[in-house]
């Protein structure tokens, strides 16, 4: 008979933990204030390479935009940023990679056009940069950067 109590006892135990681990009363009000992540995650990265870049903390803003390609391999902009920003630390061969890609992404426009020429303005590339920055003009409605790239490679 005890040999019973024990074995009931021992099963009533059994049952209330489990069931104890099962609660129905959890609490699902939402206690942060932590905001959803935006759809384009790599917009963060973007904005910040783009705020480095205007500080001329060009190794931060590599950074950033190589991370926002990462994240979105079809954002033109941030292959854009991530090219200048080679070209500034004086990395040619990896700015070269990301116009490749830009072009892959973007195609063949006027301010992608200008900026390799002045890629190969900052490399002392002339005749390359001139072809460039004139092909670039040609097509361009705004001419301002471009004349102001003209205008540097006569200087040099």
């Amino acid at each position: 008979m005890r040999h019973r109590t024990l074995t009931a006892m021992a099963a009533m135990a059994a049952v209330l933990m489990i069931s104890g681990c099962t609660s129905s009363n959890v609490d699902t009000t939402k206690t942060t204030a932590i905001q959803p992540t935006a759809k384009d995650v790599s917009a963060s990265d973007l904005d910040q390479g783009k705020a480095q870049f205007r500080e001329a903390n060009y190794g931060l803003a590599e950074k950033h935009f190589r991370k926002a390609v990462e994240l979105k391999a079809d954002n033109a902009e941030a292959w854009m940023g991530l090219a200048a920003s080679y070209d500034e630390l004086g990395r040619f061969d990896f700015a070269d990679r990301a116009y490749d890609q830009l072009l892959k992404v973007a195609g063949r426009k006027p301010q992608i056009v200008n900026n390799m020429g002045y890629s190969q303005l900052l490399r002392g590339n002339k005749k390359k940069a001139r072809a460039l920055l004139l092909e670039a003009k040609a097509h361009m409605a705004d001419q301002t950067v471009v004349d102001a790239n003209l205008a540097l490679l006569a200087k040099s």
